[in-house]
């Protein structure tokens, strides 16, 4: 079976080279596309071959996060906390912590298949999430995935591991972690942050990455308290606790925020290679700050953290933000907003080449040039533009709606599932 994009003006995500052209779209997790000058005739296509046409629509390469928390999902509108945080750790503890202890596998998978829907949607392919629910631990990292492939999107997992729920909690996340990669899940050790994970946690996390040739994903400096909990406990700042601890040799570690940090700590990250993830709505939600993400690292993936499910809306907001913090130009946010593809590249995973594609329906009233394209990026194209999304060769959203899954099941299942959360949050704040 092979797929044919008729008449695209294609976009070359790398060389930014944007052509008129034909594409020919292979299957699978490891394969690509051709460019080619006409699409076979209808009667010369094989059974199940299928021919979109492109007429007037740019095509380029489909959109990655770097950090999300579908676990988050099921808390729009939802009730007000029990108590108005006044600061970040008070932000946590009467709503992330809250709203995650009261998950079950239920609700993780409704969260999973209407956040992978919303992603597809608006042109992601590419999930690196971050998973909390601490007393569903068990195969939450499998519903995850098991939802994610129904949908049809590519993905990296990990399950937030920390001590702050107990002895018995950390093990369980630890397994799960540990049963998951070894089941063959691409995938890292996740950890929430330095402040909440202590050292025989952290060697642990650490010798797990290195038996599954992976990394880890945690939280890091997101806000001061976490820089100042950790001088105390461990008379160390975070990024110096993280090095001599080994996670910056693991080089496929993705170190989230990163939004204070000493110069020392920003030449250790750069100088390891790792990598960091930058979430600017977010941290302006929680009013922790801003970073100049150019001063630390050229390795910096832009995610979400839950707050939404839509790429390009982060990579326009980090650009905005990034006017008064470090003078970024269109070309640096679009490699930024790139980054996700270069990092997979870099490690070999799968299912994210360049048969993943997204075809937008762009009603630019100028043309859109090679020379041009990245002020079309930054100021023009959005996801209501998204027509058509291609994941691995396999057409997953068509004219808007994704084609893997009952939308309107899913969503109402989903609905279901958070009049359930939101009674089990009310209940244990009794």
């Amino acid at each position: 079976m092979a797929l044919y994009l008729k008449d695209a003006l294609f976009v070359d995500w790398q060389s930014l080279e944007v052509k008129k052209t034909c594409l020919a779209v292979e299957e699978g997790p490891q394969n690509g596309i051709s460019l080619i000058a006409a699409v076979p005739s209808h009667d010369k296509l094989a059974p199940g071959d299928r021919l979109l046409d492109c007429t007037g629509k740019l095509v380029t390469r489909s959109f990655g996060c770097g950090h999300h928390h579908i676990y988050s999902t099921l808390a729009r509108g939802m009730p007000a906390p029990q108590k108005s945080p006044v600061n970040f750790v008070e932000i946590l503890k009467y709503i992330w912590w809250h709203l995650d202890k009261c998950l079950d596998l239920e609700m993780i998978e409704a969260s999973a298949l209407a956040s992978a829907i919303y992603c597809a949607k608006n042109g992601v392919t590419l999930i690196v999430d971050h998973h909390a629910s601490p007393f569903a631990v068990k195969d939450s990292l499998f519903t995850i995935a098991r939802a994610f492939d129904r949908v049809g999107v590519s993905y990296l997992l990990c399950y937030e591991i920390s001590d702050r729920d107990g002895e018995g909690v950390k093990d369980e996340g630890l397994a799960e972690t540990d049963a998951y990669l070894a089941a063959g899940y691409q995938g890292h050790v996740g950890l929430h942050a330095s402040f909440t994970v202590g050292d025989d946690l952290l060697t642990k996390a650490v010798a797990l990455a290195g038996k599954h040739n992976t990394g880890l994903h945690m939280h890091v400096a997101e806000d001061l308290a976490d820089q100042e909990q950790t001088l105390i406990r461990y008379n160390k700042r975070v990024v110096e606790r993280l090095q001599q601890a080994g996670v910056l040799n693991l080089k496929k570690s993705i170190l989230s925020h990163c939004i204070h940090l000493s110069d020392q700590e920003k030449r250790l990250i750069r100088d390891s290679g790792v990598w960091v993830a930058q979430n600017v709505e977010s941290n302006q939600n929680n009013n922790v700050g801003l970073a100049s993400y150019k001063s630390i690292t050229d390795n910096v993936l832009l995610g979400t953290d839950g707050m939404h499910s839509d790429m390009l809306r982060s990579a326009k907001a980090a650009f905005l933000a990034g006017q008064a913090t470090e003078g970024i130009g269109f070309d640096e946010i679009y490699a930024r907003f790139c980054d996700a593809h270069r990092y997979a590249r870099e490690f070999g995973l799968r299912g994210d080449t360049d048969n993943n594609l997204v075809v937008l329906n762009y009603d630019s009233p100028t043309e859109v040039t090679s020379e041009n394209f990245l002020g079309h990026f930054v100021f023009g194209i959005d996801s209501r533009h998204v027509t058509t999304v291609i994941c691995q060769g396999k057409v997953i959203v068509e004219e808007g709606r994704v084609t893997t899954v009952n939308e309107t099941e899913v969503l109402e299942h989903a609905r279901e599932m958070g009049k359930k959360l939101w009674a089990a949050m009310k209940r244990r704040a009794q």
